[in-house]
């Protein structure tokens, strides 16, 4: 059987996401993961890849649960090593499973897929005569994120929730400032779970698109 390789920028396994994969990948390809954490103390995280001022943020969560908060620019050397080693195992398609931006990231034979450059250009088609909202999982990270919709002509809205903790009060105060702004949500993050979206549209009574979701679907029709 076919392999697809899912590089979490976290601790593998993700039990919480890889569920969505694998139900799209049944019976096709099984699912190999990698982290770019894999192996490392929270500690060392904190002291080795915390992100300095004016550096890319980015989150993700541990083996026990815990999350973490990193340097895009710190785990990227780590992230290029996990992708050469997916590939020396002959897998030939992998997914990052993150949906910020890495420039420069590089494979010699496999098909990196890569949430950022894919989910922004197909919501825009989805968003046509929408106002979009865009859920992030930090404050620190929606000017960022913002970059990415620009060139496909939207202006999100954005609101903050946590993809690791699925709290109904929390994501109904996350929802306020979307109130009667947007007809649209994304969740812009890969560690967001169906649950988490479950609960967003259960509270917004919008259409919830689920980054994880939708790149499952994408890499379904791809192997």
């Amino acid at each position: 059987m076919k392999q697809v390789g899912m590089i979490t920028i976290g601790q593998a396994p993700r039990n919480d996401v890889a569920p969505i994969l694998e139900t799209h990948l049944a019976g096709r390809a099984e699912l190999t993961q990698s982290g770019v954490l894999d192996g490392m103390t929270l500690e060392a995280i904190r002291q080795n890849l915390a992100p300095a001022p004016g550096e890319y943020v980015l989150t993700s969560r541990l083996s026990d649960g815990e999350q973490v908060i990193m340097s895009r620019e710190r785990i990227q050397p780590i992230l290029q090593q996990k992708i050469r080693a997916l590939e020396s195992c002959g897998i030939r398609n992998i997914l990052l499973l993150c949906t910020g931006v890495f420039p420069g990231l590089q494979t010699e034979h496999a098909v990196l897929f890569e949430p950022d450059q894919m989910i922004p250009p197909i919501v825009a088609l989805l968003a046509k005569g929408r106002r979009l909202g865009v859920i992030a999982p930090l404050h620190e990270q929606v000017g960022a994120l913002r970059e990415k919709y620009t060139p496909y002509g939207l202006d999100p809205v954005f609101a903050v929730a946590s993809p690791f903790r699925v709290d109904k009060q929390a994501y109904q105060e996350a929802l306020e400032p979307l109130k009667d702004q947007v007809d649209l949500l994304l969740m812009d993050c890969m560690g967001y779970s169906e649950e988490a979206r479950q609960l967003m549209s259960e509270l917004s009574g919008m259409p919830v698109i689920l980054s994880t979701a939708l790149m499952a679907k994408l890499i379904s029709e791809m192997i």
